[in-house]
């Protein structure tokens, strides 16, 4: 299953993979910001707004990822006419 979705992954149109890059590029920093902010919430000042704050921007980055792979491996698909 892991190799058929690494092989997917590697055969994606450019444009398509482009995008897949930058949108996980910002996922990615979405997810630092959030674990800075929880890294803050438990060294320094332990109020609950950073707290809700910094786990809302954890899930909210870990969703963007995961609908951006998605959203990218259908966009491919149908590119290709595959479905």
């Amino acid at each position: 299953m892991i190799k058929k979705i690494l092989k997917l992954y590697e055969n994606l149109d450019k444009l398509t993979n482009k995008i897949l890059n930058n949108g996980l590029k910002f996922c990615f920093t979405l997810c630092i910001i959030s674990v800075t902010i929880l890294l803050t919430y438990e060294a320094i000042l332990g109020l609950p707004l950073l707290y809700h704050l910094g786990l809302a921007l954890f899930k909210s980055s870990m969703i963007f990822g995961i609908e951006f792979f998605i959203c990218a491996l259908i966009t491919d698909a149908i590119k290709k006419q595959v479905i």
